[in-house]
């Protein structure tokens, strides 16, 4: 059942919408697109590839674009890339993909099909959603038919001059590869000509491929259609989006647990918060205006608010307050101290230049020596109160105290609280 869709929505428009939460990138035809979506419930898709048997937050972007789509009265198309998965997408890639067996794409598949179910009401109303796999259209067709049929509107001196090719040039583009454009485009027509779908959207690094389908609809099915992409998103400090220190951050609770997909959201930088409500989240403009006045350690708050949205999106509400109720004990005192480790302290230790982190997690028994510290920060899996540090030469000061303690962690699962007395 659909968790997220129902809310009406503060702004007027899609458009409107997209412009002020981030996800407006480029448009291939605004003013056209603003009149359709005006004037008529309209069809619009993103594709999804199968490459694991979950989404992970990377994916959150995309998904959250349909959610707003179903969200202004139109419907959304989720496509999962049966038939492409088998090609690789070479957008965004230095390097080609490894190919994937039959049994392994199904397999991912239906991982994908239930996670997308928690966001997109799929149905047979005029707004519900539509899961397909082009592989229903795409596997059978034969290669001497398929060239014949739609290899014919294709130009080679076009393709080499899209993004997704020219970036792939100096490294190395199969052949195989090459054709992934003319499949995606193949696509967006199917979907044009037999569900009505007038709007494919996706990653900046989609544009190219985007543009291909539009050309092709228009010449195969006389039929005007539009492409709008949203900006690729790194974090403030370059990283990939998704990625932590222990890789992947997974929609899967098998993979990522709630407690740990929370707390992936609580220590993003200062910086993304903003950033991240806006895309991530489903509230209203006037509670992340307001949040986005917090200014120093007050900008903790705004993350806790992130950090349980998301998750309650992803996971649902009691997976989000149980997650959070457990970062409360080891990191706030909010839960049972007796649960986590703990040693005391004099309050004088901390005054001046305080106690050096190095020292305090050899003396607490979280690294058997400095050097072990100093690697594992370096890895950025040591956290002081909640908040991943990076300075190895990091002093513990009465600033770091939270109800009486300084909540330590290592890695996922070793935690040490130092009481203040």
């Amino acid at each position: 059942m659909n968790t997220v869709s129902g809310k009406t929505p503060p702004f007027d428009s899609f458009i409107e919408e997209m412009k002020w939460r981030g996800f407006f990138q480029q448009c291939t035809d605004e003013d056209g697109l603003k009149k359709l979506l005006a004037e008529e419930s309209t069809t619009g898709y993103i594709g999804f590839d199968p490459t694991a048997d979950s989404l992970h937050v990377g994916s959150l972007l995309p998904i959250m674009g349909l959610v707003h789509l179903q969200k202004h009265g139109h419907k959304p198309i989720a496509i999962v890339g049966g038939a492409t998965a088998m090609v690789g997408d070479p957008s965004g890639r230095t390097e080609l993909r490894n190919m994937m067996t039959l049994e392994t794409i199904d397999k991912n598949l239906q991982g994908i099909k239930g996670q997308l179910s928690r966001f997109i009401s799929f149905g047979t109303g005029a707004s519900d959603g539509m899961m397909l796999n082009n592989a229903d259209w795409l596997k059978d067709y034969g290669y001497l038919d398929f060239l014949r049929d739609v290899g014919k509107f294709f130009s080679v001196n076009q393709m080499l001059t899209r993004d997704s090719v020219k970036s792939r040039m100096e490294t190395g583009l199969s052949f195989i590869e090459f054709n992934y454009m003319i499949l995606q485009a193949y696509d967006f027509m199917v979907l044009n000509r037999d569900h009505g779908c007038r709007l494919q959207m996706g990653g900046n690094d989609q544009w190219g491929n985007i543009c291909s389908g539009i050309d092709l609809c228009r010449r195969f099915n006389q039929s005007e259609v539009y492409g709008l992409t949203f900006p690729l998103l790194a974090t403030a400090s370059g990283a990939k989006m998704g990625k932590s220190a222990d890789g992947a951050v997974w929609l899967d609770v098998d993979r990522t647990s709630p407690y740990d997909f929370f707390q992936y959201w609580v220590n993003v930088d200062d910086r993304d918060v903003s950033r991240f409500m806006r895309l991530y989240t489903l509230m209203q403009p006037a509670e992340i205006e307001e949040l986005e006045k917090l200014q120093g350690a007050d900008i903790r708050e705004a993350k806790k608010v992130l950090a349980r949205e998301v998750t309650t999106l992803v996971h649902g509400a009691d997976e989000a307050a149980a997650a959070e109720k457990a970062a409360a004990a080891l990191f706030s005192g909010g839960g049972d101290e007796s649960s986590v480790p703990s040693s005391e302290r004099s309050g004088d230790d901390f005054a001046g230049p305080g106690l050096a982190l190095l020292d305090a997690l050899v003396d607490t028994g979280l690294m058997k020596s400095k050097g072990e510290a100093r690697r594992m920060i370096r890895q950025k899996a040591v956290r002081v109160a909640g908040e991943v540090v990076t300075d190895e030469t990091l002093m513990l000061t009465s600033a770091h105290i939270e109800d009486g303690r300084i909540a330590l962690q290592v890695g996922k699962k070793r935690h040490h609280h130092i009481l203040v007395r």
